[in-house]
């Protein structure tokens, strides 16, 4: 055994270790299942050791992270799609796609994600992370694949009807991503790196927004002539870009679908310690060695008593015994309420960033063509200036930061900012490159700031009992203002104006300004995780609750 594992022997490494029943006055008031004849060392103390860049920590990140980028290019696409969809198939308004059918479009993907997050977040603490991660994974690949080939049937159903109900699917797979790929990712990472990796994995989404701007720069420079001489051929261009974010995902489906059970849910949930050494060794490469003395009438019991202890398990039971107490309720809410506040603004601007663009100046000729590359150029320089920089100064920074002050620094930079581009507006007009400075600057302060944060923290200060659960709660409260925002924005920014002029937008940006000073003050609700292992989080819990 190497001596790595002796030096961190604690509440799991204990090879004689015993299941007691808890203190009446513990979070943990569900009866435990019966102790567990010949229980190994569970090297889950390898796990915080482990620092290597070894394969499977790789593995990992692409396996997640490959996902994050899918998600991030199907639900940001739509931004480049729409003006597509208003050219080809509401010729008779002008090419402009009417306010309502725009916010379905756009906001049914949401609707989809809020009820994935529920529904996966659930399940991945209700069966286990193992049994359904990859799932969600092939729901978006059908989703995505269906979006593309929408068409019109003898009934009168629309492109755009089968679209938005596709679209709805899509986002069911896209939420269950979130729990499932945090959950992941926090449970096989050290305590030195979770809060990186779990950056990482959540970068992704800045490079899908890129990503999705750069293929559909590619497939408009394809198509040029043809879209010039006929506009209908965007028809072709909207399904091209939409189509190629499958390919990503089918990539990973099976490193998903062949990823070993998370070991603090198999020794924390399950109770089964043969499982969890498993999963160690398989990730540090390091064997874990138990007792081997055992009679086959031992090892019978240990698996008996395994089998009781799911048997008996309620997770509805242990989620409401959990969050009964105020002090773990409140960080619930902090996780959620900070969520909905950053997304208000966050997919307000995001998915409808042309509007922004086009007051920036970022409008073509007035040629279908010239006004889609000049949005999709627009669309990239945001990318790049503002969006990729802010999720990788995350990445660096936050195990040295820590994630409440980085929270705090971007929901009030995202305050100020808001203010001026409100107060300042139709000035900065005048002078565009500051318009574009301020605004990339504003979406690096989302990524370096509340929106990177927002993800990592559920998916750490909640025990694996309700990680999932909690998480995906979280993350569909942000989803709830996402959708408040996609069917709000296209109707409160055209107040006092003719449509199509966006008159309310400096007002909008103000409002926006206060909804981020909102998020601010509930930061105070959530707690500072860095450098302490999931065990540690877990038990400073326990004694919130005590006391």
């Amino acid at each position: 055994m190497s001596s790595l594992f002796d030096s961190k022997i604690n509440d799991y490494t204990s090879p004689n270790r015993t299941l007691t029943p808890p203190s009446s006055n513990s979070i943990e008031d569900a009866p435990l299942p019966p102790p567990i004849v010949d229980q190994p060392k569970v090297a889950l103390a390898a796990l915080e050791e482990e620092q290597s860049w070894n394969w499977f920590r790789i593995r990992t990140l692409i396996t997640a992270g490959t996902g994050f980028f899918s998600d991030a290019y199907d639900v940001f696409i739509i931004n480049l799609v729409v003006p597509m969809l208003g050219y080809v198939y509401f010729k008779e308004s002008g090419g402009h796609m009417p306010a309502g059918t725009e916010g379905a479009l756009k906001g049914m993907a949401s609707f989809g994600t809020l009820v994935g997050q529920l529904v996966f977040g659930y399940l991945g603490d209700a069966v286990g992370r193992q049994k359904i991660y990859g799932l969600e994974l092939m729901i978006i690949i059908l989703g995505t694949l269906c979006c593309a080939m929408s068409g019109s049937d003898a009934k009168g159903s629309s492109v755009i009807q089968y679209l938005t109900f596709w679209r709805f699917v899509l986002g069911f797979g896209i939420g269950g991503d979130y729990p499932m790929s945090a959950t992941v990712t926090s449970e096989w990472a050290s305590a030195g790196r979770r809060g990186q990796l779990m950056s990482i994995i959540f970068s992704m989404q800045g490079i899908g927004n890129m990503m999705a701007s750069i293929v559909t720069m590619i497939v408009l420079a394809c198509f040029k002539s043809a879209i010039i001489s006929d506009v209908d051929y965007l028809d072709i261009v909207w399904r091209i870009c939409i189509g190629v974010g499958c390919i990503p995902a089918a990539s990973t489906v099976y490193l998903r679908l062949t990823m070993p059970e998370s070991p603090r849910y198999a020794m924390d949930v399950e109770h089964d310690v043969e499982k969890a050494n498993l999963g160690v060794a398989r990730a540090t490469g390091l064997t874990v060695e138990g007792d081997h003395s055992a009679s086959a009438a031992e090892v019978l019991a240990n698996r008996t008593a395994i089998e009781a202890s799911r048997a008996q398990r309620s997770h509805n039971r242990d989620f409401v015994q959990y969050f009964s107490h105020w002090s773990n309720a409140k960080v619930l809410i902090g996780t959620s309420v900070t969520w909905f506040f950053l997304d208000i603004a966050f997919y307000g601007i995001s998915l409808n960033q042309s509007y922004v663009l086009n007051a920036m100046g970022f409008v073509g000729n007035g040629t279908v063509y010239d006004d889609l590359w000049k949005t999709t150029i627009g669309n990239l320089i945001v990318s790049l200036l503002g969006f990729v920089p802010g999720y990788w100064f995350t990445v660096f920074l936050i195990e040295r930061m820590g994630r409440k002050r980085i929270q705090f620094m971007g929901f009030a930079m995202l305050t100020i900012l808001f203010l001026i581009l409100s107060l300042a507006f139709h000035q900065l007009q005048k002078i565009v490159p500051l318009f574009v400075a301020i605004f990339t600057l504003a979406q690096f302060f989302f990524n370096f700031g509340p929106n990177t944060t927002t993800f990592v923290v559920p998916g750490e200060v909640f025990p694996t009992r309700v990680r999932a659960t909690a998480h995906g709660i979280s993350a569909a409260s942000g989803k709830l203002g996402a959708i408040l925002a996609t069917f709000l924005f296209n109707k409160v920014v055209e107040i006092g104006g003719a449509p199509g002029q966006h008159a309310f937008l400096p007002q909008l940006l103000g409002i926006f300004a206060g909804i981020m000073a909102l998020g601010f003050l509930f930061t105070f609700l959530i707690l500072e995780t860095k450098g302490m292992s999931l065990e540690q989080i877990e038990q400073r819990g326990n004694s919130r609750t005590r006391t």
